[in-house]
């Protein structure tokens, strides 16, 4: 077989090999994409902080009168 058709074969089949592989980590991107994006919102709202209660609706002179 001569070298030329030899390294166009090689250069062909690591070629197949890359998009292969590439395909296959964007397969298992796209299947983890609903869990991952479950996980972050779990995270997200249990490190979100916490709701302060609003303020009283109370006068300056009720508050003097407590302080």
């Amino acid at each position: 077989m001569p070298i030329i058709i030899e390294a166009i074969l090689v250069s062909a089949g690591m070629l197949l090999i890359f998009a292969m592989a590439f395909l296959a980590l964007f397969l298992l991107a796209i299947t983890m994409f609903p869990i991952e994006r479950s996980l972050s919102k779990i995270i997200w709202e249990a490190t979100a902080p916490k709701k302060l209660p609003p303020p009283s609706k109370g006068s300056f002179r009720d508050f003097s009168k407590r302080h």
